[in-house]
């Protein structure tokens, strides 16, 4: 029994020791990505394009098994209609700026995860007929959830949910 726990003891102690930091203090991530549904309301549309998304994002301070970065973010989406009595199109752009909690317990080599909040002014624009143009831009604050599986040094797979211009949104992020 004693042979037992001194060997997982052992093996408990390596896995912290060699646990791989890939988000820490200083480092600088930018992601582009792709993403599939969205947060837009109620709107009757005929078809909604892909969302588009670009981020950057430091890691600013160490806070417990993790560490909190800041950056900022910018994205865009198109809705139409085309009905039989209009044709419509709305465009959306958010402006924000994120906070993240990237947690570096999991002793996972190459692996990232991450959640955070986004502040941001949601932009619309729209041209059509048929329904009345009174949108309104407006703040408005997000949740998020990520993971990024680094496949070199500076290069990462990512995958992120959430409300913002897509609900899911896969992409590739660059580390330097």
């Amino acid at each position: 029994m004693k042979k037992t726990i001194t060997i997982f003891t052992v093996i408990l102690c390596s896995f912290y020791t060699i646990q791989a930091q890939e988000f820490e203090t200083g480092t600088n991530v930018i992601t582009a990505n792709i993403g599939l549904g969205g947060n837009f309301g109620s709107f009757i549309t005929s078809s909604q394009g892909l969302g588009y998304g670009i981020g950057y994002e430091r890691g600013i301070w160490d806070a417990g098994p993790g560490v909190v970065s800041l950056g900022g973010y910018i994205g865009t989406k198109t809705l139409r209609n085309n009905s039989l009595l209009f044709e419509s199109k709305w465009n959306y752009t958010i402006i924000g700026v994120r906070g993240a909690y990237h947690y570096t317990g999991l002793n996972v080599e190459n692996l990232d995860v991450y959640g955070g909040l986004m502040l941001s002014y949601n932009i619309l624009s729209f041209n059509g007929e048929g329904i009345g143009t009174n949108f309104n831009n407006r703040p408005a604050a997000t949740g998020f959830v990520g993971a990024r599986w680094y496949f070199t040094e500076s290069l990462a797979g990512s995958a992120e949910a959430g409300y913002g211009v897509a609900f899911l949104s896969l992409g590739i992020s660059f580390r330097f």
